[in-house]
């Protein structure tokens, strides 16, 4: 548990030097994809309760909120067959896979298909509106989890997602 906790301070730090450049959301994304590159912790930063997931929905666990909103750090835990609405972000988001395979569908504003990844474990990639519409699922069948560092206080707001489509 020590290890862990170690391991999230380290990211956090990381984090915070990162969004303290104040640069523009597509060069905040960039840095913090980096430096979730070199501090991407293992799926032993969930206990082993919280990586069961749930049955009826994608389980989010908020792990760190910044003192100044600037950021939260969360982690996702998908059952296979679960899957995201089509959405977009209010912020940046960078995302790190720690197991399982996440399988991202991103779409143009018209919502015709532009592109789909499967994202392995240590895969990590980051974006900004606009250009960001897209869906996620779990198409295998094993557990996925994922961590994602969003430029907001997920806490206040309650979701990333600024608008949701059918």
């Amino acid at each position: 548990m020590t290890q862990t906790l170690a391991t999230l301070t380290d990211l956090v730090a990381a984090v915070r030097q990162a969004v303290d450049v104040r640069t523009d959301w597509t060069k905040t994304a960039e840095l913090v994809a980096d430096e979730l590159r070199t501090h991407l912790p293992g799926p032993e930063l969930l206990t082993p309760g919280q990586r069961l997931g749930e049955p009826d929905r994608v389980a989010g666990h908020l792990l760190h909120v910044e003192p100044d909103g600037a950021f939260s750090i969360l982690s996702l835990v998908w059952r296979p067959g679960q899957t995201t609405r089509i959405h977009d972000h209010i912020t940046w988001c960078v995302v790190g896979v720690l197991s399982g395979v996440e399988h991202e569908e991103l779409f143009d504003e018209a919502l015709n298909p532009i592109g789909a990844r499967d994202t392995p474990p240590g895969e990590v990639s980051g974006f900004a509106p606009p250009g960001d519409i897209h869906r996620i699922r779990n198409i295998g069948d094993e557990i996925a989890i994922s961590l994602h560092i969003y430029g907001t206080d997920i806490s206040r707001v309650g979701s990333s997602a600024r608008r949701y489509y059918n």
